[in-house]
């Protein structure tokens, strides 16, 4: 286990750039002072933000670059650059042991296809994915995935995914055998499609496996807490995705009107202020900051774009912790118990 993660942090991506890129890095350095960093971009706008932020400061190195990756760039594109954007310099660091992990809250289709192409997918992974934590009722998050990387999916994807997905959840929550379910558009055994049936088969009658798998979950019931990794493809993942995002900033902005609606509702805001900031914070994304790339040689943590300090200190804690966990020898030793087996569709 590494004592001493040194993280690379693509100073350049996100919404706002060096200032809260930097600013994260320092407060997850504030968190756990055993933290170093690589940071990846322009030298004159790095150490201008490393000013306010001597700690970090201390534990950093710079690895110049005045070359972006930017959002608006396709991921063929982005490739091109590779070699010489701050994005591209981050994820080769990671490639050649200069880091241990890279963060980075710039284009997340660039990310994912520099980051693939430059690392490779582990053995008996075909496909990496997007796994990323979403608040539910009970204490902890659920992990889910694929998020949007793969948008069609057969059923030794998915197998492959609740693998990945397990050994996450293992992991950031400590289970010894986390709760796995497929999305799906019903729980029954015959719902769905073949990919689902087939993967679903399989996890049933794998029972060396380091995970609980509980069979199909409707999209409505990911956020009650009843299990704690959902699969999907990436197509169905990225919908319920944006669909969650969408449902709570709906929620947030229908209370907002309601309690500025009227004198007595403002009243009723001030009494009920303690119980709507913790709804707040339940729902701020940033508090679940912090997107993985599973299935890659070596770890890649996408944050949202316009992710705040705190945002960016979570990602980083999150890298910090897959590297110190091995999350890639979790998932190598999980697959070796499904290596005999192949799964078949049809």
């Amino acid at each position: 286990m590494a004592t001493s993660p040194r993280i690379a942090i693509d100073a350049m991506g996100g919404d706002e750039g060096v200032r809260v890129m930097i600013a994260g890095a320092a407060l997850a350095r504030h968190r756990h002072d055993r933290f170093k960093f690589l940071l990846v971009g322009d030298e004159v706008q790095i150490k201008a933000a490393l000013e306010d932020h001597p700690n970090l400061r201390a534990a950093s190195e710079i690895l110049h670059t005045d070359e972006v990756v930017s959002g608006e760039d396709k991921p063929s594109q982005a490739i091109r650059k590779s070699r010489n954007s701050s994005m591209g310099l981050a994820i080769n660091a990671v490639k050649t042991g200069q880091a241990a992990a890279a963060v980075s809250a710039g284009n997340t289709g660039a990310l994912m296809a520099m980051s693939k192409l430059s690392l490779r997918t582990m053995p008996g992974i075909d496909r990496p994915a997007l796994a990323a934590l979403l608040p539910t009722l009970i204490d902890t998050d659920v992990v889910v995935l694929d998020l949007g990387a793969n948008t069609e999916c057969d059923a030794r994807n998915l197998v492959q995914f609740s693998v990945m997905g397990a050994a996450y959840s293992r992991i950031i929550f400590g289970f010894e055998k986390p709760r796995v379910r497929l999305l799906n558009i019903g729980t029954e055994e015959m719902k769905g499609t073949d990919s689902l049936r087939f993967a679903a088969q399989h996890l049933r009658e794998s029972s060396e496996l380091h995970m609980d798998f509980q069979g199909f979950i409707e999209a409505d019931k990911i956020n009650r807490g009843e299990c704690d990794v959902v699969v999907c493809d990436g197509f169905s993942g990225n919908i319920a995705l944006k669909s969650i995002e969408g449902a709570a900033r709906f929620v947030t902005d229908l209370l907002k009107r309601a309690f500025t609606s009227s004198i007595r509702s403002k009243f009723g805001f001030l009494v009920s202020r303690p119980a709507t900031e913790l709804l707040k914070h339940h729902l701020d994304p940033n508090n679940h900051n912090g997107a993985v790339f599973l299935g890659l040689n070596g770890v890649i943590v996408k944050s949202h774009g316009s992710a705040s300090v705190n945002g960016v200190a979570n990602a980083v804690e999150v890298a910090a912790r897959l590297v110190e966990e091995d999350i890639t020898a979790r998932i190598a030793q999980d697959l070796e118990q499904i290596a005999h087996k192949d799964v078949i569709e049809g």
